[in-house]
């Protein structure tokens, strides 16, 4: 099949830790994706969030694996260009899906998501990474920030919660790895190099999963702000048992038959390249 991507996509993905895509998603899929999001509000899974503290405030929704559970994400799961661009960026032979993720903030929301590193939330390590689609255009200033090269640290960092942005009080050794507190990146923007751009619909950043990242911006929205996020895997990714901040996650796929060791595949993984 012929290349999606140029060799300078590819290289800049390897050595920033993200890139920005132009026009890789059809309108169709934006508002297939859009429908999914209404009908998984209106029954969410047991996964659903609000990390909006106060109830009366414009929320910070999120879910994330009902790709089983949504017909719409289902078909962009496995129909859309996500795998392919994956497999390309990864320079993997096959590609396998970890988890389906949204948000959404409502007009008014005050919230944000704090600076982190997706690899130290979960109980996965391997060559993955994550694609992130905005359903709606998105200013670099109000969009997404991300520590370039980051991803080439050698570093875990604690995992930080969503609800109030503070690290996790968890042990910092776990098996041997060293967690660390992530940067206080919103303190000192211009110590870092960060990559931000405006997106257009249909435009998507991939990044890998190692890569810190968070919103720089305290722009209220005057609209609702939806964006669509998929973590792959090329064949090497694992289950490798992390610390306890993962443990209601673990459960999810432990119930599913998975445990420590287990390659990243089968019914709750499936493989989505090749078709």
């Amino acid at each position: 099949m012929a290349e999606l991507l140029t060799q300078a996509e590819k290289a800049a993905f390897r050595r920033d830790g993200a890139v920005h895509l132009k026009a890789q998603f059809g309108a169709e899929w934006i508002e297939k994706l859009r429908t999914g999001i209404d009908k998984d509000i209106a029954a969410p899974t047991d996964h659903f969030a609000r990390h909006t503290k106060d109830p009366d405030a414009p929320a910070y929704l999120e879910d994330f694996w009902a790709w089983d559970k949504i017909p719409e994400f289902e078909d962009f799961v496995r129909h859309s260009p996500c795998a392919p661009l994956a497999a390309e960026l990864l320079g993997a032979p096959s590609v396998n899906l970890v988890m389906d993720n949204w948000f959404m903030r409502e007009a008014g929301s005050n919230s944000r998501p704090p600076f982190h590193q997706d690899l130290a939330y979960f109980d996965f390590e391997g060559t993955m990474c994550v694609l992130w689609l905005p359903l709606e255009p998105v200013t670099k200033e109000n969009g997404i920030a991300f520590v370039k090269g980051s991803h080439l640290w050698d570093k875990l960092f604690m995992r930080v919660r969503f609800a109030d942005g503070h690290a996790s009080p968890d042990p910092q050794v776990v098996a041997g790895q060293t967690y660390h507190p992530p940067p206080d990146v919103n303190a000192d923007p211009e110590a870092y190099e960060l990559l931000q751009w405006d997106l257009d619909l249909g435009d998507c950043i991939f990044f890998d999963m190692r890569t810190l990242h968070g919103g720089l911006s305290s722009v209220t929205p005057t609209q609702t702000v939806r964006r669509f996020t998929l973590r792959m895997t090329a064949p090497d990714g694992m289950i490798r048992y992390r610390g306890d901040w993962a443990k209601d996650e673990r459960a999810i796929f432990e119930a599913a038959g998975y445990g420590d060791g287990d390659r990243i595949a089968g019914p709750m993984f499936p493989q989505l390249w090749p078709r």
